[in-house]
């Protein structure tokens, strides 16, 4: 017999990681990729001796990593050298004077993170211990139970793993991490450290179930590693892994429908290089923004949400991305640092609230890898990537190299160069660097067709978490599967690999809870 013919749409992270796990598993694959790189997302642009990750740049949950790379064959260790960071990363307070702001360096490990608590905050030491040990439960919970679970029909909800983990899980669904952080600690900075990481997960602290402190155990247990590389390192491996399996990858082709007969998978429509071609598929996979497939590739009979679920969607933040490369030595800043700003409940309102704006003083994320990678920068030289957080609006329009792209993304990226020199003490910053590029949120909608512009994707509220986020198999068409950050479980490349595995899982027909057997 021949092999089913799997298409899959997007040459992304979770794009190539499935077509990885479904060619291993005896499917004849092909990745179709709108973009002239694969990546997506995690993609790398290189200026004048300067390498920059333009994406993802924190490396979590090295479980999952290793789990997928051992489904293929292989192990994290013979594909990419991973460093791990100590500190993990280093916080700014928000300075209420003229000098430089106070700053904390943030160490991994349970014993390394009560003292600093301690130090601040008498007797939060003990009650850090306590979180953490907390967060760790519920961690190992979700990974065995719900993260990699398909719940493609209702037995799945009856699985026993299911009622074993739910006691560690449902009780935190009911109140925000920003409550359940609050509870436990008085002093701000500290209760930021801990409320941030709802950030990566597309929403707020204040939004954010009190489940999401299971981040806590990612970043100060697990601790925090880097590619070395970057993390283009780590999408190289995936498109060897990919190529050695027999996949076909196709860059520039841009998918313009999804075609279904007798409502089953038939076919991918697609242009490339001005011409239309038509792919035959037994198996599609949109490994793409959800909304896009819905609205755009798909025809109405065939779409597994109404309209209005776009219109009712709580999107997650957009972004101002800002690529430096900076003359000279910047020993203010660690391999990750974060500047928190005072008025969190502000800032946040700015971003997901119902008038959405630019935030006057935003929390603003740097990371500088040449800390750790001698390849990503010249001699005596540092490379800055920065995150500048915005509500999900595309008219605040297109970034540019150097000088160029639109006025509201120049003045986010000024106002971000000019915070981070004021609160760090690097009052020359800006007449030091050499290369700059910016990324606005009309960026992210026009190369990666990204709903509204957002740089990540639906938010995490509980309404929009595990498998209320959404259907990682069609309603309407056999054979046609989603996939990616836009889809379940969630947002992150650890996530994108879960969601790979959750489409071998449909294809195969397993409704196991958790991670599948490594052979």
């Amino acid at each position: 017999m021949t092999a089913p013919r799997v298409v899959v749409i997007g040459g992304g992270v979770t794009g190539l990681a499935t077509a990885c796990l479904l060619a291993r598993d005896g499917h004849r694959v092909t990745v179709l990729e709108k973009n002239a790189e694969l990546g997506g997302r995690a993609g790398a642009w290189e200026q004048d001796g300067f390498t920059f990750d333009t994406g993802p740049s924190w490396y979590l949950m090295p479980e999952v990593f290793e789990h997928f790379y051992r489904l293929m064959g292989t192990t994290t260790a013979e594909q990419i050298e991973l460093v791990p960071l100590q500190p993990g990363y280093r916080v700014y307070d928000e300075p209420t004077g003229v000098a430089a702001a106070e700053h904390i360096d943030v160490s991994t490990g349970a014993d390394a993170v009560a003292e600093l608590f301690e130090r601040r905050e008498p007797g939060a030491g003990i009650r850090l211990r306590r979180y953490l040990a907390s967060a760790t439960k519920t961690y190992r919970a979700s990974v065995a139970s719900f993260l990699y679970n398909p719940f493609s029909s209702w037995r799945d909800f009856a699985n026993p793993a299911v009622f074993t983990a739910a006691p560690a899980v449902i009780p935190l669904l009911v109140r925000s991490l920003w409550s359940f952080v609050a509870r436990r600690f008085r002093d701000p900075l500290l209760r930021k450290v801990l409320g941030y990481p709802a950030v990566f997960l597309g929403t707020s602290p204040f939004d954010a179930p009190a489940l999401y402190h299971l981040m806590s155990h990612m970043d100060l247990v697990d601790g925090v590693q880097y590619p070395r590389g970057g993390f283009r390192a780590f999408v190289d491996s995936l498109v060897e892994i990919a190529r050695a399996q027999g996949v076909e990858l196709l860059t520039g082709s841009d998918v313009t429908a999804i075609r279904s007969e007798n409502g089953a998978a038939r076919a991918v429509e697609f242009e490339r290089d001005g011409r239309r071609s038509r792919l035959e598929a037994d198996i599609i996979v949109s490994a793409i923004d959800e909304h896009h497939t819905e609205t755009v590739l798909l025809e109405e009979a065939d779409r597994s949400y109404p309209a209005k679920r776009w219109q009712k969607q709580i999107t997650g933040p957009s972004a101002v991305l800002v690529m430096l490369g900076v003359d000279g030595a910047l020993p203010e800043l660690r391999h990750h640092t974060l500047f928190f700003s005072e008025d969190w409940h502000d800032n946040f309102d700015a971003i997901f609230g119902p008038s959405p704006r630019v935030p006057g003083t935003p929390s603003i994320y740097v990371c500088k890898p040449s800390a750790t990678d001698d390849g990503v920068a010249p001699a005596g030289a540092e490379n800055l990537f920065v995150l500048v957080p915005l509500p999900p609006d595309t008219s605040i329009g297109h970034g540019g190299v150097g000088s160029a792209g639109d006025a509201a993304v120049g003045e986010v990226a000024d106002a971000a160069i000019a915070q981070i020199a004021a609160w760090a003490g690097i009052p020359d910053l800006a007449s030091r660097i050499v290369v700059r590029r910016t990324v606005g949120p009309a960026d992210f909608a026009s190369q990666f067709n990204s709903f509204r512009g957002s740089a990540l994707g639906p938010a995490h509220t509980l309404a929009q978490s595990a498998f209320f986020r959404g259907v990682t198999r069609s309603r309407r068409v056999d054979g046609l599967f989603y996939a990616g950050a836009t889809s379940v479980p969630g947002v992150g490349l650890p996530m994108c690999l879960i969601s790979a595995e959750l489409v071998l899982k449909h294809v195969r027909g397993d409704h196991s809870p958790g991670p599948l057997e490594e052979s």
